[in-house]
């Protein structure tokens, strides 16, 4: 799958706004996407470490339309913890000497608020 096929939407809700702050933010994703799936779409699209993500399935709630009743479709809700503690790394390499390593990541999602 490619990875806006994966990635749906943002949701926007105050409770995710809110987690957004500690680096959690929140999408509805593909039925049939994988945790590795969204982690992979997650940082090819948006630039980020993603840390954990975590799935649930939302199911439908019953409408009902003056005498029918029917039932809206169960979707799939994805909530991603990035890396907000973007920071160089060192190790010792040959010869005992430190090498300093940059990580290219961001440390928020930009777009997710539309910006």
């Amino acid at each position: 799958m490619v990875a806006e096929d994966i990635i749906l939407k943002p949701i926007v809700t105050e409770k995710s706004s809110m987690d957004m702050q500690e680096g959690k933010y929140t999408f509805k994703v593909a039925k049939n996407a994988t945790k590795i799936d969204i982690k992979n779409a997650v940082e090819k699209l948006f630039g980020v470490k993603v840390l954990k993500v975590n799935t649930m399935t939302v199911k439908g709630k019953e409408k009902r339309v003056r005498y029918a009743t029917g039932k809206t479709p169960d979707w799939k809700k994805a909530i991603v913890t990035i890396d907000t503690n973007v920071s160089d790394m060192k190790y010792l390499g040959k010869g005992g000497k430190e090498v300093k390593v940059s990580k290219k990541y961001k440390d928020s999602i930009d777009e997710f608020m539309g910006a």
